[in-house]
């Protein structure tokens, strides 16, 4: 046997082997540079898309669901109230009252407007902050806070001004949460806004060119119960200055006030 040629046969038999082998290597480094080139950053995904947004919070925030009970309104509270005849039947969770003389609203209104009013007329006024004006409906909203965050369209814990055709306030119903706590020992660690601007970019519930006007936290009610409601921390995205998308800042799960179902984005 010419050994020889064999062993030029194995050298050729062992090159065509690297060769293969190399060439199943570089298939795959390919193969991984194009998917990592084609999985874009978030932030690269969101300038195509042109969404933007302003600072957000960089340190970690906390927060505990809280606790609370619907106030319920005595004859004993309302004979504090001057200026206004008490139209609700005491007792009740529910104060309406209509006001002897009508409060003349400005053409262009502003929140300030009916700051006076609200701390020397109100029950707690001082307690809520304005939401929104609706020319449609003729009423003004405002909503409950808590430790200075807004208890976003609580039920049981906001303020609608009726105004008339003349632009004047002429009543207003009331409702008030008391005895508001925490649920825990210690606050626990929220998402963070980023982290739910991705999940609500993935979901498409941001549309392109679309801008984040504000972010901000507040409450909203987790658990609804006929005496006592739980209630979850809750970011509130601003799009477009107009929209607004509320998410559970513990769970991730979108929230629609407009329905009773909650869709996930975890």
């Amino acid at each position: 046997m010419d050994w020889s040629k064999i062993k030029t046969i194995f050298i050729i038999t062992f090159l065509v082997l690297d060769v293969y082998l190399l060439y199943q290597f570089l298939k795959i480094r390919d193969a991984n540079k194009y998917e990592i080139m084609s999985d874009a950053s978030f932030e690269e995904k969101l300038k195509a898309d042109e969404i933007t947004f302003g600072e957000l919070p960089k340190t970690l925030i906390k927060a505990k669901y809280l606790g609370a009970t619907p106030k319920v309104f005595t004859a004993e509270d309302t004979k504090k109230l001057t200026g206004q005849r008490i139209a609700s039947k005491e007792p009740s969770t529910v104060l309406i009252a209509n006001l002897e003389k009508p409060l003349q609203l400005s053409s262009k209104f502003e929140p300030a407007e009916l700051t006076a009013f609200l701390k020397g007329h109100v029950l707690y006024g001082d307690q809520y902050q304005f939401w929104e004006k609706n020319d449609k409906q003729q009423t003004i909203t405002y909503f409950q806070q808590y430790d200075n965050l807004p208890l976003y369209h609580n039920i049981n814990g906001m303020i609608s001004f009726k105004f008339n055709v003349k632009n004047q306030v002429v009543a207003y119903q009331q409702s008030y949460l008391e005895g508001i706590e925490g649920m825990a020992a210690k606050k626990e660690e929220i998402l963070s806004p980023l982290k739910v601007i991705e999940t609500l970019h993935q979901k498409g519930l941001l549309k392109p060119k679309s801008k984040i006007t504000k972010v901000e936290l507040g409450y909203s009610t987790l658990i609804q119960l006929a005496a006592s409601q739980v209630l979850a921390p809750t970011w509130r995205f601003e799009v477009n200055g107009k929209e607004s998308l509320f998410v559970n800042a513990f769970e991730g799960q979108i929230i629609d006030f407009n329905s009773d179902e909650k869709m996930s984005v975890e």
